[in-house]
């Protein structure tokens, strides 16, 4: 494994068997995340991103839910280099690394968080757990966090319910949540979503800040590519299940090799240029994740597709230095 890297996934398979049908939901995603640096995945809903995110936290459901192939290799702050997939997902092996190794904001804090505790005790319950703090000093430790996370209020807030704060404020106390233990990998999964464009700017000031102040890595999981190019330093391209571009921000965003990374680019709108293309949509639609394809997931949406194409799976090379693309052209 790659000193540098802090996470890396190699070969990984989440499959849900259902009575229908078998849902090959990620489908050898392999990649690295690097020290102090922050990757973000982007694709279309459904392509497997938070799928992806949720076997890294072994919170795949099972049944119906599978992780069948692969390995997540992480280096723990003791020096020690676990497989996270050959846990068992509710030894205490794993209970110990969820929230003090890797934590994760999830995309609707509103689910994430219990109505009927208040928000100290969700955090101090953390706290306790992970570094064996009494009562009174895990609150200390909760109202320290959301005074970080520039809660107005702090004093009043930690003794409130989650439903008496705006969308923005919840948000604000996952990500205190998660980093209240002060984990090495945040993940974190649509965390701006439901927020209008200045609190999500806000939260992603707050992020990066965080990352600097805790030396954190972060996986930022979006389809929204503007967040990718404010926060990301690499970003992972997926469709189906599967990652077909990956490279620094700025190259990728420069250039695209792979067609589905040319076609979302192709797909955003640049507020104030006068010249505005018009936008080129993606034809057609996504394959089903039940059937197991022989060629490449994108061939049929794809005007560059030729005879290779059809006939079999690109694999993902690297065609520059930290930039690699699955297609054969």
């Amino acid at each position: 494994m790659d000193e540098s890297a802090i996470l890396e996934v190699n070969d990984l398979h989440v499959q849900f068997h259902l009575e229908q049908a078998t849902v090959r939901a990620v489908n050898g995603v392999s990649f690295s995340l690097n020290r102090k640096r922050t990757l973000g995945i982007v694709g279309e809903s459904g392509c497997g991103k938070s799928i992806t995110a949720m076997a890294i936290m072994r919170l795949i459901q099972s049944p119906p839910g599978k992780i069948t192939q692969g390995s997540i290799m992480l280096h723990l702050r003791s020096g020690e280099l676990v497989d996270i997939a050959a846990l068992s997902a509710k030894g205490p092996a794993m209970r110990n690394i969820r929230g003090a190794e890797i934590a994760m904001i999830f995309q609707e804090p509103m689910t994430s968080l219990n109505p009927i505790y208040t928000i100290g005790s969700q955090i101090a319950e953390s706290v306790m757990l992970h570094q064996g703090l009494s009562k009174k000093a895990a609150l200390d430790v909760s109202l320290d966090m959301l005074k970080k996370v520039h809660i107005s209020a702090p004093e009043t807030r930690i003794k409130q319910y989650p439903h008496q704060l705006s969308g923005g404020m919840r948000q604000r106390v996952m990500i205190a949540l998660a980093m209240c233990c002060n984990p090495s990998i945040l993940i974190a999964d649509e965390p701006t979503t439901a927020l209008d464009v200045t609190v999500q700017a806000q939260i992603l000031d707050l992020m990066s800040n965080l990352q600097e102040s805790f030396d954190s890595s972060i996986i930022m999981i979006t389809h929204n590519l503007g967040v990718i190019s404010d926060i990301a330093d690499d970003t992972a391209v997926m469709y189906l299940g599967k990652i077909v571009e990956q490279a620094p921000t700025r190259e990728l965003f420069e250039n695209p090799l792979h067609p589905y990374t040319r076609g979302l680019l192709n797909s955003v709108p640049v507020l104030g240029k006068k010249s505005q293309k018009r936008l080129v949509p993606i034809p057609g639609m996504v394959p089903s994740p039940t059937v197991e394809l022989t060629n490449c997931a994108f061939e049929p949406r794809c005007s560059c597709a030729k005879a290779e194409c059809r006939n079999g799976i690109p694999l993902l090379r690297e065609v520059n230095p930290g930039h690699r693309v699955a297609c054969f052209n």
